[in-house]
């Protein structure tokens, strides 16, 4: 069957590494709130008044709203054409930005937060489909993983120059200075990607919906207990193991270097597989070790640090890998529907999880709720294991 690719030329191998760079950007701005939040969390907390709760709240927001519209974001972004949404979701993730920044109390804080969720829906489809519509097949894996890696990037920046840059301008000039950025990668994505190409004509070849529906139960798992990680690892480390504000958004920082290991690495590998499935489950049961290493964080605080690092190499890059079966099995003209509805399982962890997380350390401490996490990510590595034998299935 013949690939449809986008009007206009096709790229080198030198515009493959500018698309690349581009799509990274892109992923993580597409979900720098949730990292903003998580890593200025004590300040939040001290300056702003916003409790432990709403912080999870905002979590719940954000990525409820991107549960719900990556429903139809994919159908979105495959009849609308990834480039034109590209550049919405980064022009909306930048006003989203801004409203945060200006927040004036929780209520509104919320609100910025699930405008937030648009951007979010929006980023996996585009960007998967912009590397099917102009990334040859045997670098697809590798492209996804750097792809992926954007939102540990996006963690990174969080972690470490804008939670400096919040100790010297507020943690509003810090938010509204990622807004700004935000607004320039969009005006970039404007002028380098190749103009969308036309509608299919031909009836698309849907991935079976049963292992649609596996990989998104194992992206909702997963999401359940990066999202906690995310959202509390910086405020378990100033309230429990005695971090200051920044050294426990560090914290977050390291979570986000090893995750773009971890995703690229992965994702690599997962490339050169015929069945890239079968890393979900290790991957997993990896993350699983890796929550019990934060539990025994509060009787040994070294931990924190290995555990910080094991989540990112392990859970994160589980994301990833997904991303990687999907475009490898997707028609290159539903790529973006099918990339969205694994990723709602994956919103939908990130709205449920910290919730969940929240009320267990009001009740009886950080402890449990690192054991939850684990317990997510071991069923995420059940939901998986089926897939090591089944992925060479014919469809």
């Amino acid at each position: 069957m013949r690939r449809e690719r986008p009007a206009g030329p096709t790229p080198g191998r030198a515009g493959e590494r500018r698309v690349t760079v581009l799509l990274t950007a892109a992923m993580g701005v597409s979900m720098l709130q949730l990292f903003l939040i998580g890593a200025l969390g004590p300040r939040l907390v001290a300056e702003a008044g916003v409790s432990r709760t709403a912080i999870g709240l905002t979590t719940t927001a954000g990525f409820g709203v991107a549960a719900l519209l990556s429903l139809t974001a994919g159908r979105w972004v495959d009849r609308l054409g990834a480039r034109r949404c590209l550049v919405v979701l980064l022009l909306l993730a930048a006003v989203a930005l801004a409203l945060i920044g200006a927040a004036s109390n929780t209520f509104v804080l919320l609100a910025a937060v699930a405008l937030g969720g648009l951007p979010q829906a929006l980023a996996n489809p585009a960007t998967n489909k912009i590397i099917v519509a102009v990334v040859g097949p045997a670098r697809r894996g590798a492209v996804t993983g750097w792809k992926q890696s954007g939102v540990q990037l996006g963690a990174f920046a969080a972690g470490l120059p804008l939670a400096a840059l919040a100790a010297w301008a507020g943690w509003r000039g810090s938010v509204w200075t990622a807004a700004a950025l935000a607004a320039l990668i969009a005006c970039w994505a404007l002028r380098a990607l190749p103009p969308d190409p036309g509608p299919a004509q031909a009836p698309l070849r849907d991935m079976p919906r049963a292992r649609v529906g596996r990989l998104a139960l194992f992206s909702f798992l997963l999401g359940c207990g990066i999202a906690a990680v995310n959202t509390y690892l910086a405020l378990f480390g100033a309230e429990r193991l005695g971090l200051g504000p920044v050294v426990a958004a560090w914290l977050v920082a390291a979570l986000g270097v090893t995750g773009v290991a971890g995703r690229v690495g992965w994702s690599r590998r997962a490339g050169r597989l015929g069945r890239s499935e079968v890393l979900l489950a290790p991957l997993a049961a990896g993350a699983c070790g890796a929550a019990l290493l934060l539990a025994a964080a509060s009787s040994a605080p070294f931990l924190v640090w290995v555990g910080a690092a094991a989540v990112g190499a392990f859970a994160v890059a589980g994301n990833a890998v997904t991303m990687v079966a999907v475009i490898k099995r997707a028609d290159p003209r539903g790529a973006g529907r099918d990339s969205a509805l694994v990723s709602a399982g994956f919103f939908a962890g990130f709205a449920a999880g910290p919730p969940l997380f929240a009320i267990l350390v009001e009740l009886w401490g950080y402890g449990p709720g690192w054991v939850l996490v684990a317990a997510e990510f071991a069923a995420a590595t059940a939901v998986a294991a089926p897939l090591r034998s089944r992925a060479g299935a014919p469809r």
